[in-house]
């Protein structure tokens, strides 16, 4: 897994995990907290899996979503995507599945 600090690539993705983060803060976020309770690492790529991966951790145990990878064991679930699928499979305009065979 290849997470690049040095790297200056602005992921589109970065804007949509911020407002995630602030969402996590507000009632429905809470609800949503203590509903799944899970922890997802996601590793996004600009432009190829693999390569030059952000990797970022979603805690729904803890409410926090923070850059790099997740140092509390083993995360409950591993997700990589391109920055671009990453957005569309956020805003729906995507399926999963889709992304997955690509």
């Amino acid at each position: 897994m290849a997470t690049s600090k040095d790297s200056k690539t602005e992921l589109k993705s970065d804007a949509l995990l911020e407002q995630m983060k602030h969402h996590l803060t507000t009632d429905a976020g809470k609800a949503l907290i203590k509903k799944i309770g899970l922890v997802y690492q996601l590793n996004i790529a600009p432009k190829k899996i693999g390569f030059q991966e952000e990797v970022y951790v979603v805690d729904l145990k803890k409410g926090e979503v923070k850059k790099g990878p997740y140092e509390g064991g083993k995360p409950d679930a591993v997700f990589s995507f391109t920055d671009n699928d990453f957005i569309k499979i956020a805003s729906g305009k995507m399926n999963p599945q889709i992304a997955f065979m690509r």
